[in-house]
């Protein structure tokens, strides 16, 4: 009702009908009056009050907030609105051009593979190894004993039968007086029974020609017989003494001899394992200061690579076949090598094939345990495997083997997708791999990475940074 009065007061100017209606009743032209001095305007005296009509008709007023605080400019809506409908713009376009949806592969373009390649000998598979020695031996004496000298080193080179150890000959040179002084002794019965054997004889022959002439018993005669061959045995048997007495002594002398360590081929002493006042016992260990040997003798000139060889790709090597050697210490370094052997044993733990790879040029730099990688090269005359007119040179890293060792997968990038193709392997050069059919000259393969793609789809080809293709 306050409001309705409100309202009603304010038109009092326009129409009093009006303002009677807005009180809800009918109002008479003497219920209004006008404003009394001091420039008022028109007041409405309703129920006893006066009320000042200008405030009556601003509470009439709309109130109305500006469109802008520039006054008559564009509304700020419709400026967010747009701002918006740029970046959805912008971020629409940049995924339409870059597609991270989709898997960023490397290219490399195939290259010629070269008409000499077979000539050059390219190489066929790698396989890494490490270098052993063919003839080492870790040196022992025979017998159990205590270290008295060790004159070996570390690094040192020694010849075949040279001194490196001397044990304590003290028991060994006992053992050699008692066998000595039983020799003397069965010589001393030797000729106690030479003598024996000297009365016994005459005396049997003088009793026999006496009992022919009868003057002797026949018991006498056979008395002198006895004796006669107790003498001739007594003789043997210091004879055959004084045999067994030589053979003691021989045994204690070569346990004297066996105090002497001597090595038994020349070689380089790797190991020092004894030093003096240790027990050394060559069949058995024992506590701190027992050792099983004296030291470990490398032979130089018998050093080889073995190599772990797939099984599947086993038959690209063969006896007396080239091949490089690389040793991890000299990267750059590349030996001149042949194949050994290929041992006639698998490892069904790791599917491999041991073959021995023999060096071809001696030096010290190369020691044993070293790490190498030995890469068989083809053979030098052009064979069914040599690269032909169309073969191609690509990464490694862009072919995927196949069931065969000869077959192979790659992935050809064109008009932003890949294309699978099967292809079949070459020669394996250090720049990469040799293909003979299945890629032409000039085309992009996918390289790395290559389980994630598949025949057809699309891609996004990105630069391969210098560091990756390093």
């Amino acid at each position: 009702m306050a409001r309705a009065v409100a309202f009603a007061q304010g038109c009092t100017k326009l129409n009093p009908l009006l303002a009677g209606r807005a009180l809800g009743r009918r109002l008479t032209v003497a219920q209004w009056g006008l404003g009394e001095g001091r420039g008022h305007a028109w007041t409405v005296v309703s129920s006893g009050r006066r009320v000042n009509k200008a405030s009556l008709l601003k509470q009439l007023q709309i109130d109305r907030q500006p469109e802008s605080s520039s006054g008559g400019g564009v509304p700020v809506g419709w400026i967010l609105g747009g701002i918006a409908a740029v970046v959805v713009i912008a971020a629409l376009g940049w995924f339409l051009v870059t597609r991270p949806d989709l898997p960023r592969v490397h290219v490399a373009s195939a290259q010629s593979a070269g008409a000499s390649s077979a000539a050059e000998g390219a190489s066929l598979l790698d396989a890494s190894g490490y270098v052993v020695a063919r003839r080492q031996a870790t040196v022992s004496s025979k017998i159990t004993g205590m270290v008295r000298d060790v004159l070996i080193e570390e690094g040192q080179h020694v010849d075949k039968g040279q001194v490196i150890a001397r044990l304590d000959p003290s028991n060994a040179k006992a053992e050699v007086e008692q066998a000595s002084a039983q020799v003397g002794a069965a010589q001393s019965n030797i000729e106690v029974a030479k003598v024996a054997m000297a009365n016994a004889g005459p005396k049997y022959q003088r009793d026999q020609q006496l009992h022919t002439r009868g003057w002797l018993s026949d018991q006498a005669v056979d008395d002198a017989l006895a004796a006669y061959d107790t003498a001739r045995y007594n003789l043997q048997l210091a004879q055959r003494q004084l045999t067994v007495s030589n053979a003691s002594r021989d045994v204690a002398l070569r346990s004297l001899d066996d105090t002497v360590v001597r090595a038994p081929f020349a070689g380089v002493v790797t190991v020092k394992a004894a030093q003096p006042g240790e027990i050394v016992s060559p069949i058995s260990a024992g506590g701190g200061f027992t050792r099983t040997g004296i030291g470990t003798i490398v032979d130089m000139d018998s050093l080889e690579v073995e190599v772990d060889v797939a099984e599947s790709f086993i038959n690209r090597v063969q006896q007396g076949m080239p091949a490089t050697i690389k040793l991890n210490a000299y990267p750059d370094w590349e030996i001149p090598a042949e194949v050994i052997a290929v041992i006639p044993t698998a490892d069904r733990s790791k599917a491999t094939v041991t073959v021995r790879v023999g060096f071809k040029v001696k030096d010290p730099r190369i020691v044993p345990e070293m790490g190498a990688r030995v890469a068989f090269l083809s053979p030098k005359t052009v064979g069914s495997a040599a690269p032909s007119a169309r073969s191609v040179l690509v990464p490694a890293d862009a072919v995927q083997t196949g069931d065969s060792p000869d077959q192979g997968v790659v992935f050809v990038v064109s008009n932003g997708a890949v294309e699978r193709r099967a292809v079949r392997l070459g020669a394996r050069k250090p720049e990469g791999q040799v293909l003979l059919s299945g890629v032409a000259l000039g085309e992009q393969v996918a390289v790395g990475d290559l389980d994630k793609l598949r025949d057809g789809a699309k891609v996004r080809v990105q630069t391969k940074p210098e560091s990756a293709a390093s």
